[in-house]
């Protein structure tokens, strides 16, 4: 039962070189050892260097941690990895749309609930409203649960993305 209780999230970001296959063998890691990934998020962020930065979100013990950034260091394309939970301060955030069914009852207190949580209506159609949240994960989810009951339809989001605060870069 001690083990359970050892288990952190933890939010790791890793600059790589950005080429066919690179995101399969990060995944492949993972997935080969039995390592869950809670969120995942990849995006070329450095044309002149040719580098991606992808922003994994797992959960597991200080051992387990360790040893998925052990292996990560070990790819070839890997330049860099941070594990932004103990590297210092950083930000996280998250970014959904939300579809709502636009019944005329439940239409003005979804625009209620969106002004509350500062979504922006990023579509109006006859029977439909999409909205479109930014922010700290819990932030996201509760808005997505406050309009689970006005007929919330779909949901997309784009998993967590973080930098570290102040001068410090990956």
């Amino acid at each position: 039962m001690k083990e359970q209780t050892d288990i952190h999230r933890h939010t790791i970001a890793v600059l790589v070189d950005n080429e066919f296959g690179v995101l399969a063998r990060v995944v492949g890691l993972f997935s080969g050892r039995g390592y869950n990934i809670e969120s995942l998020t990849v995006a070329k962020v450095d044309d002149a260097e040719n580098l991606s930065r992808i922003t994994i979100v797992t959960t597991g013990t200080q051992m387990v941690i360790a040893q998925i950034k052990a292996q990560l260091e070990r790819l070839v394309p890997v330049h860099k990895i941070s594990d932004l939970t103990v590297d210092g301060p950083s930000v996280e955030r998250e970014m959904a749309l939300i579809k709502v069914e636009a019944k005329k009852d439940s239409r003005l207190e979804a625009l209620r609930v969106a002004d509350i949580f500062r979504a922006r209506t990023v579509d109006v159609a006859e029977d439909s409203l999409i909205f479109e949240v930014t922010g700290a994960r819990e932030k996201v989810k509760a808005f997505i649960g406050q309009l689970g009951p006005l007929g919330r339809t779909e949901v997309c989001r784009t998993g967590v993305v973080a930098v570290k605060r102040g001068k410090d870069t990956i």
